[in-house]
C-alpha cells in the first residue's frame, strides 16, 4: 500500500516560484487537486509574513485553513484566523552584536521593522530582498540608533563567494547563539539559536496531529536543509543547489517545469 502524505511544505523562491517568481498553472492547480483531498499545504520561506500573504491567498490557504511559516521559521501563522500560533525575536542587543560584525566584515546588513526593510546602506541585494518582499525600504543614518526593540531575523549581505567565508566565520564566533544559513547566495540569514524551517515544520506536524514521516518537504537551497531533514520525505526541485540535491529522497522537475504538480502527481495521487 502506497503512504499517504497529509502535508506539503515548500519553500518559495526558486522551488515553488519559476523564474518569473510566479506560481505556474499548472502547479496551482495541481495544489488545489491536493488541498480538496485534505493534504494541508504549508508555504516556508525565509521571506517575513507580510511578503507571503499574497502567494498564501493565491493557493487559498484561508479557505483551505493552512499555515505559513515565515522568516526561516521564526513565526508560524494560522492564515485563516490570522494568528500566530508561534514566533520568536532576536533581541535588540542581538541586533546590535550583529551590525558590529557586519562592519567588521564588511557586509551590507538589514532586519525587518514594522512591516518595513531597515538598513543603513544601499546595495544590489538589499534591492533583491525589496523585489521579492515588496516591503518599503528605510535606509537610516544609524542602524543601532534606529533598531531599539528586538526583531525577528537579520540578513547579512555581499557577493556570494565572499559571503561563503563570512558565514564560516560568523558561525565560528556565534554558531553557540544564532541559527545561521545561506538562502540565496548573496544572503546570509540569522535567526534566534534553534530556530529553523526543520524545528517549525515538526511544531506544525504536532500542533495538527501529523505524523512526521506523512509529512513532505520540498526546497532547494541550504536553508532549506532542516525542513528536508527533519519531513518524513524530502525532495529538491531539478534546479537546486548540487550539494541539497545529494542529501534528498527525491529529485522533481525543476521550478520552471512544474516541479510541484510532478511531486503532487506522484506522491499524492501515486501517477508515474
Amino acid at each position: 500500500m502506497e503512504k499517504q502524505y497529509k502535508m506539503i511544505i515548500t519553500d518559495l523562491d526558486d522551488t515553488l516560484l519559476n523564474s518569473q517568481k510566479k506560481i505556474s498553472k499548472i502547479d496551482l492547480e495541481a495544489i488545489f487537486k491536493a488541498q480538496e483531498n485534505g493534504v494541508k499545504f504549508v508555504l516556508c520561506s525565509g521571506r517575513p509574513t507580510f511578503a507571503m500573504k499574497s502567494l498564501a491567498k493565491e493557493v487559498k490557504a484561508d479557505e483551505y485553513g493552512s499555515y505559513i511559516i515565515s522568516f526561516n521559521g521564526s513565526i508560524i501563522n494560522d492564515f485563516k484566523n490570522n494568528k500566530n500560533l508561534f514566533e520568536s525575536s532576536l533581541e535588540k542587543e542581538d541586533l546590535h552584536l550583529l551590525y558590529d560584525f557586519s562592519k567588521k566584515y564588511n557586509t551590507h546588513i538589514l532586519t525587518y521593522i514594522n512591516d518595513e526593510i531597515i538598513s543603513e546602506t544601499d546595495s544590489e541585494y538589499i534591492d533583491v530582498e525589496v523585489d521579492l518582499t515588496k516591503m518599503p525600504h528605510r535606509k537610516v543614518k544609524s542602524f543601532k540608533e534606529f533598531v531599539n526593540q528586538g526583531a525577528v531575523k537579520c540578513m547579512l549581505l555581499a557577493e556570494p563567494s565572499y559571503l561563503k567565508e563570512v558565514e564560516v566565520e560568523l558561525k565560528k564566533e556565534y554558531g553557540d547563539k544564532y541559527s545561521i544559513a545561506i538562502s540565496k547566495p548573496f544572503f546570509l540569514e540569522v535567526t534566534k539559536l534553534g530556530i529553523d524551517k526543520g524545528v517549525a515544520v515538526k511544531k506544525l506536524a504536532n500542533t495538527l496531529n501529523i505524523p512526521i514521516d506523512e509529512v513532505i518537504a520540498v526546497g532547494d537551497s541550504f536553508n532549506d536543509l532542516p525542513m528536508l531533514k527533519a519531513s518524513g520525505f524530502s525532495i529538491a526541485v531539478e534546479n537546486a543547489n548540487p550539494e541539497i540535491k545529494k542529501q534528498v529522497d527525491f529529485i522533481t522537475k525543476s521550478n520552471d517545469e512544474g516541479g510541484m504538480a510532478y511531486l503532487i502527481e506522484k506522491f499524492i495521487f501515486n501517477r508515474d
